[in-house]
């Protein structure tokens, strides 16, 4: 079984939900997680942990759907490429849902041919926007909307956690 390295960036979320957080990471990664809150302070009320992992590959994914139901979250998921196998990227806000995307070996998000072709015709037809087409397959808006979360988190402390595969 092919392993890989990631890290869950939690970045908001309410005090009453830390545990459940920790108890979903836990289950996807098969020990018991007990991540180090500090408070976020571009959202007042709400706590920040950052999680390093190695585990599978698709640990990311399982990650990413095992919180993605909670609306009060704000999280990232990112998973290394692996011999073999792309790297990923989820992104998770209230208001914007999930973004997916994958990464190649030298950390470009890789838009598959068929998604760029779907947002040109969207364009041609004016339906949408190309640039904002183009955007949203790079995930530009969930980078706008967490980019604050994610600078209130500089010097927080990150906690390893290995998975026994």
């Amino acid at each position: 079984m092919a392993t890989t390295r990631g890290v869950l960036y939690v970045h908001t979320v309410p005090s009453a939900l830390c545990p459940h957080v920790e108890w979903a990471a836990g289950g996807v990664l098969g020990v018991p997680v007990k991540l180090d809150w500090t408070p976020q302070p571009a959202a007042q009320g709400t706590y920040r942990a950052e999680l390093s992992w190695q585990a599978e590959t698709g640990t990311a994914a399982k990650l990413a759907s095992a919180l993605r139901g909670w609306q009060k979250l704000r999280f990232e998921v990112t998973e290394e490429p692996s011999n073999g196998v792309e790297g990923e990227r989820y992104s998770f806000t209230p208001t914007l849902g999930v973004f997916h995307a994958t990464i190649g070996v030298h950390g470009d998000i890789m838009v598959p041919e068929d998604r760029l072709k779907a947002a040109m015709l969207k364009a041609a037809g004016g339906e949408a926007d190309l640039t904002e087409e183009v955007e949203r397959l790079l995930g530009r808006p969930w980078d706008d909307e967490l980019e604050p979360f994610r600078y209130a988190g500089d010097g927080a402390p990150v906690r390893w956690l290995h998975q026994v595969v």
